[in-house]
């Protein structure tokens, strides 16, 4: 019984998984070479790569245009076809029903493609905007100025959820699509300049140099020093060998003994005086 059930568990664990697979696994090449109207717009999504990111999606939608509306296309540059082609890729599952009632509840409607997340749109290159005109679905860029010239002609193929392949009348014309978008440039790194010795030599900067009307303002603001006043004093006449700085060890003079000292000196020779005349007098007892 045991045994029974575990198989019977196994067996539908791996029908689900089956089911996941064969609902999220598909190839847009191969879905496009079933039509053989579409090879000009399935040989350009595998030269620009764009079949590979289309088929690591789980939900995608691809407006697909037949050969005879793809004229003009062959003659850009890779990053122009790249750019043009991932326009035409929805990054979301849109079929005709699905985009009819979202045109007729809202009028209009934006889409996100697969261009924006190139990281190279700029405004609003990367999304399509949708309308509904006399109950035509039409397809258009975002970008101001635009036109919305691409009909929706009928769906091609889909897998529900995953993938939808719509036919639309003409390529989706992006203004100024062409235009690569110049590289940033990084910043050059400063080098660092060591000082010559001219730049040493040169004067302080405003910022620390004092003008010399500041100097003579504080000149005459502060009072001149002592030493300042007897600097500028001119010598006597006769006494220019006996004039020293006030800054050399030698020149000070020692200092005059005061008066509280001379009385200190001869109080202490008078005690002095004193008490050899008393221990004289205790040695005359004595003897």
């Amino acid at each position: 019984m045991e045994a029974n059930k575990t198989k019977a568990s196994m067996f539908f664990f791996a029908l689900f998984m089956l089911s996941i697979n064969s609902c999220s696994a598909f190839n847009i090449t191969k879905l496009l070479n079933k039509e053989s109207d579409f090879s000009t717009f399935n040989k350009y999504l595998s030269e620009t790569k764009l079949a590979d990111q289309i088929n690591k999606r789980s939900t995608i939608t691809v407006l697909a245009v037949a050969n005879d509306a793809m004229g003009g296309l062959s003659n850009d540059d890779s990053f122009t076809l790249k750019s043009v082609m991932s326009v035409h890729v929805i990054l979301d599952y849109y079929d005709k029903e699905k985009l009819a009632k979202l045109a007729k509840n809202n009028r209009s409607a934006t889409l996100t493609s697969l261009f924006q997340s190139s990281g190279v749109a700029q405004n609003q290159q990367g999304f399509v905007r949708v309308e509904v005109v006399d109950g035509e679905i039409f397809f258009g860029s975002a970008s101001k100025g635009a036109q919305m010239n691409s009909k929706l002609v009928k769906s091609v193929t889909a897998q529900p959820y995953n993938i939808s392949v719509l036919e639309v009348s003409s390529i989706i014309g992006v203004p100024n699509i062409n235009a690569s978008p110049a590289p940033e440039k990084a910043p050059a790194p400063k080098k660092g300049k060591s000082p010559s010795p001219e730049d040493e030599a040169e004067s302080p900067s405003e910022d620390t140099a004092e003008s010399p009307a500041d100097d003579t303002s504080d000149s005459d603001s502060e009072a001149p020093s002592p030493s300042k006043a007897r600097d500028s004093t001119p010598p006597k006449p006769g006494y220019e060998d006996d004039l020293v700085t006030a800054d050399s060890p030698s020149s000070t003079p020692a200092p005059a003994p005061s008066k509280n000292d001379a009385r200190a000196t001869a109080a202490e020779m008078g005690v002095g005086v004193v008490a050899m005349g008393l221990v004289i007098s205790v040695l005359v007892a004595l003897f």
